[in-house]
């Protein structure tokens, strides 16, 4: 098993005082060998810990003075230690199936990361990062882990409730009973969190409303059910697949509506939720924010427009915090070697791992001449908010993703290319707004920088409250 590497130790921390460097390799703590950052993180919690590292090929113990629960202050090259469990599905829908294959026109693959194309089913990754798990993987030494070890909440791929379905969507015949682990782990006080992706055709209509009536059946104790809409690029090689239509995304918004009434009547919460795009592909209103319940599913597209629109109100809890975000970017963070400390997902035991703190974005101010890049979705949804908040200047320019091409418009998925046509058309003395979402590790998915761009552009964190930090004057 490869050992991880000390990639960051943060000042005044009990590892930086003990001497623990960047390019050690952590080989024990307490004698102990870590498999993941979740074992990693259960060992280091404690007080006092001896670190067995290796260092330019030379093993050596470090005593790290430290008290129980304060955090070791290093940052680790991978979240797992061990090998990543890759996932057996062939679902068609795969979106990295869908990805440019080795013999793709104009040769995409090559200007992709490669680390793009592991394909996992690892549910220490959905806990990690809000991955999505299918189970098919699932076992009992998994589940006794998830539930000794309080690693809640999970996220779940659960599609059709049909086994027949579910196995053919999966394209694995696992796929059929591997819902069982569910039932487990909600039998066990596991909070999990449903998706399902609906594919026209397929199990959508009937099939859809049957799934959601299996849920109720079930799994009525799930902590929520999104609906997202299947994302087909260009380089799909899947007949059967293709966009929603207007009228299909209005028929499944108004199916989840009628749903969201049976689950409340039986259960007194909504529990499914649709994706925003559905409502801006059927040209419906979105639902008020007070309809998404807290924003739950706001990392899966679900409120995430209205969540956009409180933020940039200021909007805050309670408590008078602003709203954070628990997940990290899901799978395109993961494969970038997100550092181990830098998750947010708390253990159920209450306890949040420590995280490196961020700090706030330095941009200049003043509204004037300035233009937010964004994808073709985010432009239906930043142009009416802005003009309705004064910012009547700003312009929003939605960038066509022709690299993924199909019906790929979330700002999410833009790379380096496609700002790159369209910034070289634009005036250079204007200022350029980015959100961070579309940059992993610094970098865009084709593997270009911002610095790459022809105008400079500044990247600012994608919430509500940093735009409007960066347009006011």
């Amino acid at each position: 098993m490869p050992l991880p590497r000390v990639v960051g130790v943060h000042r005044d921390s009990p590892a930086g005082r003990a001497g623990l460097a960047v390019g050690d390799e952590i080989a024990s703590l307490d004698g102990e060998a870590p498999r993941d950052v979740i074992a990693y993180q259960l060992l280091a919690d404690r007080a006092d810990v001896t670190v067995e590292v290796n260092r330019g090929g030379l093993t050596r113990e470090v005593e790290v003075a430290k008290a129980e629960g304060e955090p070791l202050g290093v940052e680790l090259h991978t979240a797992l230690f061990d090998e990543v469990r890759t996932c057996d599905n062939h679902c068609e829908f795969c979106f990295i199936y869908q990805l440019p294959g080795r013999a793709s026109p104009g040769g995409e693959r090559a200007r992709l990361r490669e680390s793009l194309y592991v394909k996992d089913d690892d549910y220490r990754l959905s806990f990690l990062y809000g991955n999505f798990t299918t189970l098919t993987r699932f076992t009992e030494a998994d589940l006794e882990r998830v539930v000794t070890e309080g690693l809640s909440p999970l996220y779940v791929s659960i599609h059709a409730t049909d086994p027949a379905i579910r196995a053919e969507m999966l394209r694995n015949r696992r796929g059929g009973v591997s819902l069982r682990w569910l039932r487990a782990l909600l039998d066990h006080g596991v909070e999990v969190h449903g998706q399902v992706v609906v594919c026209p055709g397929v199990n959508d209509a009937e099939v859809l409303d049957d799934t959601l009536a299996g849920v109720l059946d079930e799994y009525p104790s799930l902590a929520d059910v999104c609906v997202v809409p299947l994302g087909v690029s260009r380089f799909s090689g899947e007949a059967r697949l293709r966009p929603h239509t207007p009228a299909e995304a209005a028929a499944v918004v108004d199916l989840v509506g009628e749903w969201q009434q049976t689950f409340t009547a039986a259960l007194g919460r909504r529990v499914v939720y649709a994706a925003d795009d559905y409502y801006l592909l059927a040209g419906r209103p979105l639902p008020p924010a007070e309809d998404y319940d807290g924003f739950p599913m706001c990392e899966d597209g679900v409120g995430l427009a209205r969540e956009l629109e409180r933020a940039f109100a200021g909007a805050e809890l309670a408590d008078g915090r602003p709203r954070e975000a628990t997940r990290r970017g899901g799978f395109f963070a993961w494969v970038d070697g997100a550092p181990a400390e830098g998750y947010r997902a708390p253990r159920a035991t209450g306890r949040a791992a420590a995280g490196a703190d961020s700090g706030d974005a330095t941009v200049r101010t003043g509204s004037r001449d300035v233009t937010v890049l964004t994808g073709t979705y985010g432009a239906q949804v930043l142009g009416p908010l802005l003009a309705g908040a004064g910012f009547d200047d700003v312009e929003v320019l939605p960038v066509e993703n022709r690299f993924f091409g199909g019906n790929i418009g979330v700002a999410g998925l833009l790379v380096g290319e496609d700002l790159a046509r369209v910034l070289a058309h634009q005036p250079s003395e204007r200022r350029y707004l980015l959100a961070d979402v579309c940059l992993s590790g610094g970098r865009f998915l084709d593997g270009t920088t911002p610095s790459d761009l022809p105008r400079r552009v500044e990247v600012v964190p994608t919430d509500g409250r940093s735009l409007h930090r960066a347009l006011r004057s």
